[in-house]
C-alpha cells in the first residue's frame, strides 16, 4: 500500500498517550521533511483544556469537534500539496477513522512506551495541562494500530532525534 498520493508530501499524525514525546518528535520530523506542523493541543476548545486541567478525561462528545478540526487541517495541507505533520493522541480506531475521513492516506506514527517510562516523563514535565492522573485512562482507551491502518509504531526508548530519523526512514518511500 502506498503511503501517500503519488507526488505529494506525506500527511503524518504522530500519535500516542500523553508524555510519549509526540510534540518533540513531530517538530523534529516536520523540520527534517520541510513540512508544515500543527500541535493538536492548539485545536482544543477552552472547555476541553479546563476539563483536562481539572483531571477529568474528555468524552467522545468533547473530542469530536477537535478531531474534525484536526482532520480539516490535514485535508487543507493535502489540498495545498504541502503535506504536514500533526500531533494527536488518536488513541481509538474511531478517532483515527475520523481523521482519515478527511485525509484518507494519513500515516499514523504511534509513539509507544511502557506505562512506567511515560509516567516518569509526565511527572517531570512542566507547563502542560495534562496531569499524570489521567495517564491510566489514556492507556485504558488506547487501541493500537491495526494491520489495515496505514502507519507504524516506534518504541520511545530511544531519544527524539533517533525517533525522528526512524520516522523519516519509514516515510522514505513517500518522499521519492
Amino acid at each position: 500500500m502506498a503511503l501517500t498520493v503519488e507526488n505529494q508530501p506525506p500527511a503524518v499524525v504522530v500519535m500516542g498517550v500523553s508524555g510519549v514525546g509526540k510534540t518533540t518528535v513531530a517538530e523534529l520530523l516536520a523540520a527534517r521533511l520541510h513540512l508544515p506542523y500543527a500541535e493538536a493541543d492548539d485545536f482544543h476548545p477552552a472547555a476541553n483544556i479546563a476539563k483536562m486541567s481539572a483531571g477529568t478525561p474528555l468524552d467522545d462528545r468533547d473530542r469530536e469537534p477537535w478531531l474534525i478540526a484536526l482532520g480539516g487541517w490535514l485535508a487543507e495541507r493535502r489540498a495545498a500539496g504541502t503535506g504536514g505533520v500533526v500531533t494527536c493522541s488518536a488513541l481509538k480506531r474511531r478517532y483515527r477513522d475520523t481523521l482519515r475521513a478527511h485525509c484518507p492516506d494519513a500515516f499514523f506514527l504511534h509513539l509507544a512506551g511502557s506505562h512506567r517510562l511515560v509516567e516518569d516523563r509526565l511527572a517531570h514535565r512542566s507547563g502542560h495541562f495534562m496531569p499524570v492522573s489521567l495517564l491510566d485512562s489514556q492507556y485504558a482507551a488506547l487501541e493500537p494500530l491495526q494491520p489495515d491502518e496505514l502507519g507504524a509504531a516506534l518504541d520511545v526508548g530511544p531519544g527524539p532525534e533517533d525517533l525522528a530519523a526512524a520516522a523519516v526512514e519509514l516515510l522514505r518511500p513517500a518522499l521519492t
